[in-house]
C-alpha cells in the first residue's frame, strides 16, 4: 500500500484491515487524554499516491474508550450484539459524535467553503456477514449550545468508511490498545516520580 509509509506509524498500535479499507489506532493523543482511530478507504486500481479515496480521524476520550473495552472483553458487548441481531435492531451497540467547531477550523486555516463545523461521528453495530461494522462518517456540522458538534449531513456524509471485524479482531484492536495506553501512563508516573526524586536532591 502507499499511505505514508515513511516513519511507518511511529504512533499506530494496531491495524485491522477489511475489503479496501482499514482501522488502526494510535498513541498520539494519549497525552490530551484521548484515543485516535484512523479510518481509511481505498481503491486499489488507481495509480499509486492516488489509491485513498476517504479518510476519517476519530478522537474518543480515554474513559469511554476502555469502558467499551470492558464491554468487548467481558463478552458483554458481544451478547449485546447477539440479542439486538435476533430483534432486528440497527441500534448502534455504540455512537461517538465528535468533531471541530468552526472557530477551532478557523484557528487551524481549515476554514470549510460552507463555513461550517466539522462533524464526525464513529458507530459500533452488528453485520450480516461479519460480527461488527465500526462505521465513521464526517461532513459538516453546527455546534450547539453546550458546545457538541452536531451533524448536518444526513444520510449523505462527506467521507465514509465501514470497517467489518469479526469478535476475535475487535476484541485484539480493543486489547492492544488499552495495553499500551497503561503502558504509557506507567511510563509518565515513573518520569514524573523520578523527576520528583530528582528534585529532591
Amino acid at each position: 500500500m502507499d499511505f505514508n509509509t515513511e516513519d511507518l506509524n511511529r504512533f499506530q498500535i494496531i491495524r485491522v484491515d477489511a475489503r479496501n479499507c482499514f482501522v488502526e489506532t494510535k498513541s498520539d493523543t494519549f497525552s490530551i487524554n484521548k484515543v485516535h482511530l484512523e479510518f481509511t478507504a481505498y481503491d486499489a486500481t488507481k495509480p499509486p499516491g492516488q489509491r485513498q479515496t476517504n479518510h476519517i480521524h476519530i478522537y474518543i476520550d480515554v474513559p469511554e474508550f476502555l469502558h467499551l473495552t470492558h464491554e468487548a472483553l467481558t463478552g458483554s458487548l458481544h451478547m449485546r450484539a447477539k440479542l439486538q441481531k435476533e430483534k432486528n435492531d440497527n441500534t448502534p451497540l455504540y455512537e461517538h459524535l465528535g468533531g471541530t467547531s468552526a472557530e477551532r477550523l478557523a484557528q487551524y486555516g481549515r476554514i470549510r467553503p460552507d463555513g461550517k463545523s466539522l462533524s464526525r461521528i464513529v458507530k459500533l453495530s452488528w453485520g450480516q456477514k461479519v460480527d461488527y461494522l465500526l462505521t465513521a462518517d464526517s461532513g459538516p456540522g453546527t455546534t450547539d449550545g453546550k458546545g457538541l458538534i452536531v451533524p448536518r449531513f444526513g444520510k449523505n456524509p462527506e467521507n465514509h468508511v465501514s470497517v467489518g471485524l469479526n469478535w476475535r479482531s475487535f476484541d485484539e484492536m480493543m486489547l492492544m490498545t488499552q495495553t499500551h495506553f497503561s503502558s504509557w501512563l506507567a511510563a509518565m508516573y515513573a518520569k514524573n516520580i523520578d523527576s520528583e526524586q530528582f528534585n529532591k536532591r
